[in-house]
């Protein structure tokens, strides 16, 4: 089975551990508000993800990482061996516009990732208002893949966004494996 880690980072109280929650289909932590601490590890198994039943599952690890910035020593820890990064923000806040170009140049440009492996995710939390569809971000975060979502109101549609994601990570994997068996041949 193949393995992925895919780390959520951002900037604190931006949702990153309700849509981990959420996308692994667990119900830790549901309802109040409680910071994480270091970092808090969610495995998720998706057999078939790929469409085809002969394929193997994936079992991703998704490290729902604290965005307060006293962890900041951790962060290279966390980031050994990642596959892929989701920045989660609440588009509400301007301070939080502002902080995701420092976790993108952190968690994104200082290792050899893809910007195709990276996601931004706008998450509108309940009650809040969806004026904010519009968002003009700067380079380079104007390149990177941006989905707004909102559990409330099309929370599948925030599912099919992430399983669009894993499958973009599976498919990266498969070809870097495929590579690396070429040229061990050759």
């Amino acid at each position: 089975m193949l393995k992925a880690k895919v780390l959520l980072v951002g900037p604190r109280e931006s949702g990153k551990s309700v849509l981990a929650n959420f996308v692994s289909e667990s119900i830790e932590g549901i309802g109040s508000y409680v910071p994480t601490q270091g970092v808090r590890i969610l495995e998720y198994e998706k057999p078939n993800l790929n469409g085809n039943s002969k394929g193997a599952g994936c079992r991703f690890e998704l490290w729902d990482c604290s965005g307060d910035q006293k962890f900041e020593t951790c962060w290279p820890a966390l980031m050994k061996d990642s596959h892929g990064v989701i920045i989660i923000f609440n588009p509400e806040l301007p301070s939080h516009l502002k902080e995701i170009e420092m976790w993108y140049s952190c968690f994104v440009q200082q290792q050899p990732l893809l910007d195709s492996q990276c996601l931004l995710v706008a998450h509108h939390k309940p009650g809040s208002a969806e004026d904010t569809e519009n968002l003009s971000l700067a380079y380079p975060l104007n390149k990177l893949k941006l989905i707004h979502s909102n559990l409330e109101e099309d929370p599948e549609d925030v599912r099919m966004e992430f399983m669009k994601y894993f499958r973009s990570i599976i498919n990266l994997i498969n070809e870097s494996r495929e590579k690396e068996e070429m040229s061990i041949i050759s």
